[in-house]
């Protein structure tokens, strides 16, 4: 069968069929695949039923991954990040739980790792097992609510830096979340505020939950800005909504696009495993 790409929004999301994940994809394939990702933002591949090997195979054909940080129970240095609420024992963890409070920040609309100095290329999210309502993840185009903004509002924010800061973020949660241990891993970051794809040029706003402030701009005045970027990137028409089946792989471009999950009942368990393309190089 050959590999089909079906739009899925105007402005962001593709559906890739055609294609089994379990084997070593061709390269002609991939090529395709690859220019659907930078065209589309998000890729979602249905019927994906796949090990964490044949996920990482397949993530590694876009570049080196991530390791995840300490929050993993499979401890440090793993490439699989488990996103689930089920403790190691299969039970339900109650959503009072400081591990899911936690997670709660997953809900804000964020790009994985704009903490960091080297901001992440992509990730890949398997769903491993799904709620049967809620739980969805949502996803903004950052590129085309910049495409919409007036020419000289984009020639007002060409240059600047923001501050991102995963203590920050966190904070808005409960300012208490973080151990003072937590934030001197991750000290705050500078990211340039527009930035463009290296592969296309097509430039987009690169803000979210972990972007604090404005370098050289008041804080408060830089904030607003802020809220006012994201208002305007997360409007209906940029935004692609995912009601997750189980064994779907969902793509996403950290670069120019935001996503945040949604709530679900929390008597439903829900696990999923994800996988992070790591980026190229510095922003700012």
């Amino acid at each position: 069968m050959a590999l089909v790409v079906k739009r899925l929004t105007q402005h962001i999301a593709a559906e890739i069929r055609g294609v089994d994940l379990r084997a070593p994809v061709s390269e002609a394939d991939f090529q395709e695949i690859q220019r659907a990702f930078d065209e589309h933002s998000i890729l979602v591949f249905p019927d994906q039923d796949i090990t964490d090997d044949q996920q990482v195979a397949f993530s590694k054909r876009f570049g080196p991954l991530e390791t995840t940080v300490n929050s993993n129970p499979r401890g440090a240095g793993t490439v699989v990040t488990i996103l689930s609420n089920l403790d190691e024992d299969g039970t339900v963890i109650p959503p009072t739980d400081r591990r899911m409070v936690f997670n709660t920040g997953n809900q804000m609309w964020h790009t994985d790792s704009s903490f960091k100095e080297i901001p992440a290329t992509g990730s890949l999210l398997s769903g491993r097992e799904v709620p049967p309502e809620g739980g969805e993840t949502e996803f903004a185009s950052m590129r085309a609510g910049y495409d919409a903004l007036p020419k000289e509002r984009k020639a007002a924010l060409e240059g600047l830096v923001c501050v991102h800061d995963f203590a920050y973020s966190r904070g808005l949660i409960d300012p208490n979340l973080l151990r003072e241990q937590d934030k001197r891993e991750l000290p705050p970051v500078r990211q340039a505020l527009v930035r463009a794809n290296p592969s296309t040029g097509r430039k987009n706003l690169f803000v979210g939950a972990h972007a604090s402030y404005i370098d050289g701009v008041d804080v408060k005045e830089s904030r607003e800005l802020i809220k006012e970027l994201n208002a305007h990137v997360t409007r209906p028409e940029f935004v692609y909504r995912h009601q997750w089946r189980k064994h779907d792989l969902v793509m996403w471009d950290n670069r120019c696009a935001l996503h945040r999950g949604r709530p679900w009942n929390p008597i439903y368990p829900r696990l999923m495993h994800r996988t992070t393309v790591a980026g190229i190089g510095r922003t700012a």
